[in-house]
């Protein structure tokens, strides 16, 4: 049986951070990428219920520019006039898009892609994304603008995996279905959320890792479920009777 996988896409496949910040830049005339680096330097993760962890996907850039709110709102009023901005984006691992639609297409998963992009200029958020990864290598793209938890999207959508680079969208995984969750987080040096591991999010430091992870979870070679491969490739087995 195809395994079938949802992907966020900002902070996962594209760089939305990077353009924020360069529109940032043109926008205030500020370096930010000495105030991101100043932020993640002097700021913990945010705890439960931190209003900075349950804000909404498209925030996550703004809380590390520590913008204030009306700076927030004049960005993003910048960016929503800004002709197709998602296809302006970089990926934030050189060459991953193209590796996913190869893997897809050799291994027959189903793929579909995860955003919760707001509207701007130019095409639909929907069709910018379509357009960006196949313009980096991933044939047809099946894009989902989601609204609501990552939780019951996947159980709606009847995904088995689900990749995302924001703890509590991977909480909503976790906890509103059956899939497993994979978080990529790239910042070894910022503390993990401590309910992650606990509540059997599985954890890696890249998309190329988490690829490579996945390819041994579909290798026919292997004789345990499904569920069973992904949590001891995890780490996750011990959890399991938890």
């Amino acid at each position: 049986m195809a395994l079938r996988i949802g992907f966020d896409c900002d902070g996962v496949l594209a760089d939305m951070e990077a353009g924020l910040i360069r529109q940032a830049e043109a926008l205030f005339g500020e370096p930010m990428t000495r105030r991101v680096e100043a932020r993640e330097a002097e700021t913990p993760p945010p705890a439960a219920g931190d209003p900075a962890e349950s804000a909404p996907d498209n925030a996550a850039p703004l809380v590390k520019l520590k913008l204030t709110p009306g700076q927030q709102r004049r960005l993003w009023n910048h960016v929503e006039s800004i002709e197709n901005f998602w296809q302006t984006l970089e990926e934030c691992e050189a060459g991953v898009v193209e590796r996913l639609g190869r893997l897809a297409r050799e291994r027959r998963w189903e793929i579909i892609f995860l955003t919760k992009r707001p509207e701007g200029a130019g095409f639909t958020a929907q069709r910018q994304t379509q357009l960006w990864l196949a313009s980096r290598g991933f044939e047809l793209p099946s894009v989902y603008v989601v609204q609501g938890s990552r939780g019951r999207i996947a159980t709606a959508l009847g995904l088995d995996i689900v990749v995302d680079d924001r703890p509590e969208n991977c909480l909503d995984v976790v906890v509103d279905s059956k899939a497993r969750a994979i978080l990529i987080w790239r910042n070894r040096a910022q503390q993990l959320p401590a309910a992650a591991q606990r509540l059997g999010i599985g954890v890696v430091s890249s998309v190329a890792e988490c690829l490579d992870i996945l390819v041994q979870i579909d290798s026919p070679a292997e004789q345990p479920g499904m569920l069973d491969r992904v949590k001891r490739l995890l780490g996750l087995k011990e959890t399991a009777g938890a």
